[in-house]
């Protein structure tokens, strides 16, 4: 476990480097801090598991508290910068229909909240220990990265299915962050359903889980390193109907053209018994020209 943690954080710095050396944080921001947050954490978290082990009690104990709140404060933060990573996958995969596209981030915004309000409403804060309030802390902190990777999962979910539409290559950055985050999500959820069930697993599952930690990371260092093959433009029919869709949801929001509407004093029930009065008078003069 310790060569493993050595290889993500080296995995994970080469990452950095290579993110920031191909100005890829100017494209994808979140994604740069949320690299910037992990090649940061991992050594202070080091560092305060070395604490532990090898000193007194009185620094063994600081150290540790030191490492429950550190830790749990980058899981959660981590939690959110993906919130954003998510939301700027989404808007480079539209970037082609920027009606869909804005429409589809205010659908994506009120998902998010959605998920951030069960996430906390599903916890009860009326503990009367302060234990029993630590150990709150991990519970919201993995409901909501569970929140985050079922967002993660549905992002891959729908990349694969519109792939085609979008004119989005496999070869696109886009969707090599969505397929690393989905690893990961999968990986997530995989391994709190197998240790729901059976908690003996714990050390078999640590294993797996961070091997699929430094999977996903190598496919993220593989799409930042290779060349990005150039976008398609999107061509469609006039009568399509996601090009229908994009116009309705480009119009949404706009206040379009103003159109001044003249104010009668006729009711519109009189206006059409004034239209059948017509109506029957010729039918009248015209039954008389047909009996002379």
């Amino acid at each position: 476990m310790s060569m493993m943690s050595a290889v993500e954080f080296l995995l994970s710095a080469v990452l950095a480097f290579i993110f920031w050396k191909k100005e890829l944080h100017r494209r994808f921001p979140a994604m740069g801090a949320y690299l910037a947050l992990r090649v940061a954490t991992a050594p202070v978290l080091y560092l305060l598991l070395l604490g532990q082990q090898m000193a007194g009690q009185p620094l063994q104990r600081t150290c540790s508290l030191a490492y429950f709140y550190f830790y749990w404060a980058a899981y959660i933060a981590s939690a959110a910068i993906l919130l954003f990573v998510t939301m700027e996958v989404f808007r480079s995969a539209l970037a082609g229909l920027p009606g869909l596209m804005k429409f589809g981030i205010v659908i994506f915004r009120w998902a998010v909240l959605v998920s951030v309000i069960v996430t906390f409403s599903s916890f009860s804060f009326a503990h009367g220990t302060t234990h029993h309030g630590l150990l709150l802390i991990p519970d919201i902190a993995s409901s909501l990265m569970r929140s985050v990777s079922i967002l993660e999962l549905s992002l891959l979910a729908f990349l694969c299915l519109c792939m085609n539409t979008l004119r989005l290559s496999i070869r696109d950055i886009a969707f090599g962050i969505a397929l690393g985050f989905g690893l990961m999500a999968a990986n997530d959820l995989m391994v709190s359903l197998f240790l729901s069930l059976n908690p003996s697993l714990t050390a078999p599952l640590q294993f797996l889980y961070q091997a699929l930690v430094l999977v996903a990371l190598g496919v993220w260092a593989t799409y930042a390193a290779m060349p990005e093959p150039a976008r398609q433009a999107i061509v469609m029919p006039v009568n399509s109907t996601i090009y229908r869709w994009n116009e309705i949801a480009s119009a949404l929001g706009h206040p379009g053209t103003q159109v001044a509407m003249r104010r009668t004093d006729s009711f519109f029930l009189t206006d059409v018994e004034k239209v059948v009065e017509k109506v029957l008078t010729r039918s009248n003069l015209k039954g008389r020209q047909s009996e002379s």
